[in-house]
């Protein structure tokens, strides 16, 4: 049996009038500090008991008044007689609205300029800082709160929200009647500002309410938004309960209740925030989402984790806080911003009406009257980049009637139509298609891209939304086929602009991940549900067959690029094998890379772009040669040879000397290198025979492409690898490939390819230097391998466990064996790793070290001490057992 004896002294608020009571004859600060940690206590324990979020954040602002008036009267300030001061709360505390660590904002504000309060304010405010409040606080005369609202925003702003705590009423009026809109900041002007403020909020929050850790006030679709639609009524009406602005028109009552709803949603995340932080705390960081999930009521079900059901939930109340901030601000400009324009009006068919460059509806029932104009509206979006938006009205009536959008409308071939209209319009589709998202018609019409509204991935990998990442990659093919150079993709630009018949790639980007969320393999569930849609909409089995085998596919470039030899001939033919032809190959180039820069923008750099590109062009070859046409090493390796001769010739090279050089080289040098690659590594050979060299090559006009080349000719000794890639860790350099070749007279020819710790090459001649410096020095000697640097680990990598996965297989060749290591991105995880290839006599031949958000996925191609693949299972478990044994111990500590 509980005991509610303790129980309901946990939820016993403190005693005001007892409290004021005891300040004559002991200390106040003991007093005050108790009086709030009982009223913390007891609001965080009727918060864990389900009570209404709404009663605990006005019943603590309404706590507080008392003790701030407490406060004040102890400091000796006047609080019924004075006619010239008075105390505000303003923000979050004006509107009565506090959670557990909210900012108590003050204005004291003078009739004028009077030192004879300046002593006893001065106790106040002390006094709320001893006690733990922390206020934000001003001192403002009359005139002073006028001059300054008059000129700035927040100013006007915390006014509107103004509550009078102690003071006359008289001095409360006057001062708002001064700072009215007869005065200033008329309704259109404070209406444009608040938008813009809005605008360049949403703008560092990188525009969208889907981000994987959300600012739940300002963060689009959070509380802010709900604040504007409150500020610009209060302003124009002046009203302070949005209840009687209904009457006004500004809402409906509909409105109301998503206002409300959002609203205290919202209030439970953030008061969940704050006393899980115990601070205040806006921010929804992974680590704080899990345990919040829980206290929210959240379960674990084998379909979805708690948090993945907290975030979606998150993610439906932003979009339905968007969706009204739309389309009330879009109201309100209508009614009040825009009366002097005289906007012309075209008719674009029996239906529709532009109105100015806005599109409305010709009549109040039009939707209902007529459905299949819920989808033609969006047809006329993508025909006419010039209309730039949706009448407010026909907003409103397109968000009422949406839910005729179901499976028999899906099935109407007319409205199957006016949906492949669309996607074949000339105009900007991914714009249309987000609309669409936003206004929730795409997730009706296709239903997979409803249950991935909202759907988060917990890793630091993709960092939006299914849904959201799959409009930003929609967004991204876009830039390509504007010829955007900030996508930084100049292939892809040059590829979408000369492909014709665009709306395969609309529909394979719309489905590449529809299929997850439930269960198995989400390619082929995406595949699968991409045949039907191309079946239903009539599309040429040609355009069904290259869709699906986009989204079936939409992996295989990436995966091969990041994880495979480029350099072994075989890795390409089976490449080409699967594409097939060159516009499958050129689609899937688009794709991919549109993938890569929409799922995390820290993704995409040079190294990426390079690898990718050299795939393309490589695969291209080959299926220009025709895949008929056998390949023979041999044969590359002679072409690459001659070409470079070639070149070397055309210096002056002694070639007698280099001859000599590539006599002990072998065939397969000259595999992965390009013709020029090789001469530059020969010349840098020929210029200091038999001497240990470091050379470096960054991008440029001649150069590879990606990251700075790092070419080491030395002796081959045991561990070289190891001291190499722990010297470049010391460094702070990132190695993302690593080729390797040993020459018959025992010199190894090492090339790595580098990243600062910002992911761009070194190109810093000063940098440069001291790279060689150190280089140099653990050359000399490298079996005394550098201790391993500790260095901090991100807030967000702490927080992912990803337990250390190993395999093994032979290569295509059965020359050696492809060790793939699946581990927590930590600091010096390659150099623990080449520490223990030289603990179980590996070496390294190539390596290629991919970044996944929290995990990395290093592929090294490896060979035993005698030169074969790793068959032996006993050794191979060994290997294994000290990888996961070292790595996941970095991982705790």
């Amino acid at each position: 049996m509980p005991d509610t004896t303790t129980t309901a002294s946990a939820l016993a608020l403190p005693d005001i009038d007892q409290l004021q009571h005891q300040l004559a004859d002991r200390p106040a600060i003991p007093l005050f500090r108790k009086a709030l940690g009982t009223l913390y206590d007891a609001l965080a324990e009727r918060f864990r008991q389900g009570a209404p979020i709404d009663q605990l954040v006005h019943l603590r602002a309404e706590v507080m008044d008392r003790i701030i008036r407490a406060a004040w009267q102890h400091a000796g300030l006047p609080t019924e007689d004075a006619t010239d001061i008075m105390l505000l709360a303003v923000g979050g505390y004006g509107r009565g609205e506090l959670l557990p660590h909210s900012d108590i904002d003050l204005w004291v504000v003078l009739q004028q300029e009077d030192a004879v309060h300046q002593e006893a304010l001065s106790a106040f405010v002390m006094l709320l800082w001893d006690i733990g409040l922390m206020p934000g606080h001003c001192v403002r005369t009359l005139a002073d709160c006028e001059r300054l609202a008059a000129e700035d925003l927040t100013v006007i702003s915390a006014l509107l929200e103004s509550r009078l705590l102690i003071g006359p009423q008289a001095l409360f009026n006057t001062l708002h009647t001064a700072t009215s809109t007869t005065h200033m900041w008329p309704s259109r002007d404070f209406f444009e500002a608040k938008r813009e403020e809005q605008r360049q909020r949403h703008g560092k929050l990188d525009q969208t309410e889907s981000l994987l850790e959300p600012n739940v006030k300002d963060s689009p679709g959070g509380l802010r938004d709900l604040h504007t639609i409150a500020w610009v009524a209060r302003r124009h009406y002046g009203v302070h309960r949005l209840a009687e602005a209904v009457t006004l028109g500004y809402m409906t009552e509909e409105d109301l209740t998503r206002y409300d709803q959002s609203m205290q949603f919202l209030w439970r995340l953030r008061f969940a925030l704050h006393l899980e932080t115990n601070r205040e705390e806006d921010r929804l960081l992974f680590e704080h989402q899990q345990v919040i999930a829980q206290q929210l009521g959240f379960v674990d079900t084998p379909e979805k984790l708690a948090v993945e059901q907290l975030m979606h939930v998150y993610y439906q109340t932003a979009a339905i806080v968007t969706e009204l901030n739309d389309i009330i601000l879009l109201h309100f400009r209508e009614q009040w911003v825009d009366l002097d324009t005289e906007a012309p009006t075209e008719l674009l068919d029996a239906h529709f009406a532009l109105s100015g460059d806005h599109i409305q509806i010709r009549e109040p029932d039009t939707f209902e009257q007529f459905p299949e104009t819920l989808l033609s509206l969006f047809a006329w979006l993508a025909q006419r980049p010039d209309i730039k938006g949706i009448r407010a009205d026909t907003l409103r009536a397109l968000c009422a009637q949406r839910h005729l959008i179901d499976d028999e409308y899906r099935d109407n071939p007319l409205h199957q139509q006016i949906f492949m209209l669309m996607m074949r319009a000339e105009g900007n589709i991914p714009r249309t298609l987000s609309l669409m998202a936003r206004y929730g018609v795409l997730g009706r019409y296709l239903p997979q891209f409803g249950r991935v509204s909202g759907l988060m991935q917990y890793d630091l990998f993709h960092i939006y939304t299914v849904g959201a990442h799959t409009l930003n990659l929609l967004q991204r093919l876009q830039q390509f086929l504007e010829g955007d150079e900030r996508c930084d993709a100049p292939l892809a630009i040059e590829i979408m602009q000369r492909l014709r018949k665009r709306e395969v790639l609309w529909i394979a980007g719309l489905f590449h991940d529809l299929g997850k969320g439930r269960g198995g393999n989400h390619s082929l569930l995406g595949a699968e549900d991409v045949r039907v849609f191309c079946e239903r909409h009539g599309l040429s089995a040609e355009t069904t067959e290259l869709a699906e085998w986009l989204v079936l596919n939409h992996l295989l470039m990436s995966q091969t690029a990041q994880k495979r030899d480029l350099s072994e001939p075989a890795v390409i033919r089976e490449f080409v094998e699967i594409v097939q032809d060159k516009r499958h190959l050129a689609t899937l180039y688009l794709l991919t890379v549109a993938d890569i820069q929409a799922t995390n923008p820290t993704l995409w750099n040079g190294w990426r772009s390079a690898l990718l590109r050299q795939l393309f062009e490589e695969a291209f070859r080959l299926l220009e040669r025709g895949l008929s046409v056998p390949f023979d090493r041999s044969d590359a390796s002679r072409e690459t040879r001659r070409d470079a001769w070639a070149m070397l010739e055309a210096l002056g090279c002694n070639m007698k000397a280099v001859e000599r050089c590539w006599h002990h080289c072998g065939d397969d040098y000259f595999l992965p290198y390009s013709a020029y690659e090789i001469a530059w590594q020969t010349l840098g050979i020929l210029e200091r025979p038999g001497v240990p060299i470091i050379m470096f090559s960054t991008p440029g006009d001649d150069t590879p492409e990606g990251g700075t080349q790092v070419f080491i000719h030395t002796h081959s000794v045991n561990g070289l690898f190891a001291a190499i890639v722990s010297t470049f860790d010391q460094l702070d350099l990132s190695v993302h490939d690593a080729r390797i070749i040993t020459s018959s007279d025992d010199w190894t020819l090492n090339t790595f390819t580098l990243l600062d710790a910002q992911h761009q090459p070194v190109t810093d001649p000063a940098r440069l230097r001291h790279i060689h410096a150190v280089l140099t020095e653990a050359l000399r000697t490298p079996q005394n391998l550098p201790p391993i640097v500790t260095r901090h680990t991100s807030r967000q990598l702490r927080h992912f466990q990803v337990p250390t996965q190993v395999a093994f297989r032979e290569d295509s060749m059965h020359r050696g064996s492809i060790l793939t290591v699946e581990a927590a991105d930590r600091p010096g995880l390659l150099a623990r790793i080449g520490r223990l290839f030289v603990e179980f006599d590996v070496s390294v031949h190539s390596a290629k070290i991919s970044t996944l958000g929290e995990r990395v996925e290093d592929v090294f191609f490896v060979t035993d001490a005698r030169g074969g693949p790793l068959r032996n299972a006993d050794y191979n478990q060994r290997l294994t057992s000290r990888l996961k044994e070292v790595l996941d111990a970095v991982l705790g500590s």
